[in-house]
C-alpha cells in the first residue's frame, strides 16, 4: 500500500462581515469586533429577523470582466475574491504545465438564491422570455467551484459539496484525501455563500432558527451565554491552498501548518434536533485519522451557532468522543459571534481562523458573553482573546439533516 502523502496549508483567501480580506477579518476578530448589523441589502422591516452579518464594500476582482459578472450569482464573486487572495497568499502561480496538478474543491450550502428569486419575479411578473439563459449556471452551487476553475486554469478534480452547513469541511476533507493519494499535487478548497436574501431570512425566521434582537444586531450572536436565542444569517467565502507537502517545500512555499485530519458522520436521527452520538463520532474518526491524543488538541473552532440547544449539545459530544478532561485543557471559541453563521461557507472561514490562531499562537474569542451557560464547564474564551501556545486546532461543523464533519490541523512537524 503506498504511504498517504501530507497536506500542508500554503494559502489563505477571505470575504467576510468583518472584513473583504484575511488580514482584516483576522484583525477584528482577534479583537473581539462583531460585523453583525442591520440588513441593508433589502428593507427587513417587515421580517422578525432584521439583522445578519452583511459583506461590505466588496468588489470583484478585474479579472472578472463587468459582462461576465452579470452571469454569475454573488456566491460565485465571493469564492472568485477569496481564491484570488489565497493563491496570492500563497505565491502560487497556476502556469501551464501545473493545470492538471491543481483541484478544486469547495462546499456551498444553498447556492444562489438571491438570483433565483430575482429570476422567480421576473418569470411570474414579465413572463418566461425575460428569464435569463444564464439563470441557471447562476445558480447551481458546483458553478462556484466551475467559474473557479476557468478563470485560474485548474484542471483536476472539481466539485462541489453541498451538506449544509458542514459543506465547507466536507470539501476541505475531500481535498485533503485527493492530495493524500497523490492524485493532485494542490487543492483549492473552502466554501462560498450568499443567502441574506428576503427568502432565506424568511424561511429561518419562519422555523424560529433566527435571532430576533434586532435593536442590538452586534450582540444578537452569543454562543454560550444564557441569553441566546438564535443564530444569526452571514455570507462570505474562504478559501485554503493545500499543497502536498514535498511539492510545497522544492518550490519554496511559506507553509502555515498541516492538515492532519478529517471526520464525518451522520446523526441517522432528525432534520434539526441535535443528537450528541453522530457529532462525536465524526470527532472520534479525525482525531484517529490525524493520530494526535486527546490532550495534545489544544483550540476547538466550535460549530457554535447561538442556539439554546444546539451549543451545549456539541460540548457534550466533545466529551462523549474525547473524555470529561477535554474541558480543562482545550481552549474552545465560536468566531459566529462575530462573523454570523455563513451556512455552507461556515467551515471554510472557521478553517481559516483555526490556521490563524495555529500561525499566530492565538486564541480569537466569543464574545456577548454575559452569562456563562451554568451547563458550560469549557473554557469558551469569553469576550477577550487571549495567547496560547497551539499544536493542533479542530474546527467543527454540523448541518440540517444531521450531517456532522471535523477537520484537525496541526504546526509543522519534521
Amino acid at each position: 500500500m503506498t504511504e498517504s502523502k501530507r497536506v500542508v496549508v500554503t494559502g489563505l483567501g477571505c470575504v467576510s462581515p468583518l472584513g473583504n480580506t484575511v488580514a482584516e477579518t483576522w484583525e477584528k476578530g482577534s479583537q473581539g469586533q462583531s460585523g453583525i448589523d442591520r440588513i441593508e441589502k433589502f428593507d427587513p422591516s417587515e421580517m422578525r429577523c432584521q439583522i445578519a452579518g452583511e459583506v461590505r464594500n466588496f468588489e470583484l476582482p478585474d479579472l472578472v470582466s463587468p459582462k461576465e459578472a452579470k452571469k454569475m450569482d454573488l456566491f460565485i464573486h465571493y469564492a472568485i475574491a477569496a481564491t484570488q487572495e489565497a493563491l496570492q497568499d500563497a505565491a502560487l502561480e497556476i502556469t501551464e504545465p501545473l493545470e492538471e496538478e491543481v483541484g478544486i474543491s469547495m462546499g456551498v450550502g444553498i447556492g444562489g438564491l438571491g438570483c433565483i428569486e430575482k429570476y422567480t419575479k421576473i418569470l411570474l411578473e414579465q413572463g418566461p422570455k425575460r428569464v435569463s439563459p444564464f439563470f441557471i449556471p447562476m445558480t447551481l452551487s458546483n458553478l462556484a467551484p466551475g467559474q473557479v476553475s476557468m478563470l485560474f486554469r485548474a484542471r483536476n478534480y472539481s466539485a462541489c459539496s453541498v451538506s449544509a452547513c458542514a459543506s465547507s469541511n466536507h470539501a476541505i476533507g475531500t481535498a485533503m484525501r485527493h492530495i493524500e493519494r497523490g492524485d493532485a499535487k494542490v487543492m483549492i478548497s473552502g466554501g462560498a455563500e450568499s443567502s441574506v436574501t428576503p427568502l432565506g431570512i424568511a424561511g429561518f425566521a419562519a422555523m424560529h432558527a433566527l435571532s430576533t434582537r434586532n435593536e442590538e444586531p452586534q450582540k444578537a450572536s452569543r454562543p454560550y451565554d444564557t441569553g441566546r436565542d438564535g443564530f444569526v444569517m452571514g455570507e462570505g467565502a474562504g478559501m485554503l491552498i493545500l499543497e502536498e507537502y514535498e511539492f510545497a517545500k522544492q518550490r519554496g512555499a511559506r507553509i502555515y501548518c498541516e492538515l492532519v485530519g478529517y471526520g464525518a458522520s451522520s446523526d441517522a436521527f432528525h432534520i434539526t434536533a441535535p443528537s450528541t452520538e453522530g457529532p462525536a463520532h465524526a470527532v472520534k474518526i479525525a482525531v484517529k485519522d490525524a493520530g494526535v491524543d486527546s490532550e495534545k488538541i489544544d483550540y476547538i473552532n466550535t460549530h457554535g451557532t447561538s442556539t439554546p440547544a444546539g451549543d451545549i449539545n456539541e460540548l457534550k459530544a466533545l466529551k462523549l468522543a474525547l473524555g470529561d478532561g477535554i474541558a480543562n485543557h482545550t481552549s474552545v471559541s465560536s468566531t459566529k459571534s462575530m462573523t454570523g453563521h455563513l451556512l455552507g461557507a461556515a467551515a471554510a472561514i472557521e478553517a481559516v481562523f483555526c490556521v490563524k490562531a495555529l500561525h499566530h499562537s492565538y486564541i480569537p474569542p466569543t464574545i456577548n458573553i454575559n452569562e456563562l451557560d451554568p451547563e458550560c464547564d469549557f473554557d469558551v474564551t469569553p469576550n477577550e482573546g487571549r495567547s496560547r501556545e497551539i499544536d493542533v486546532a479542530m474546527s467543527n461543523s454540523f448541518g440540517f439533516g444531521g450531517t456532522n464533519a471535523s477537520v484537525i490541523f496541526r504546526k509543522m512537524h519534521s
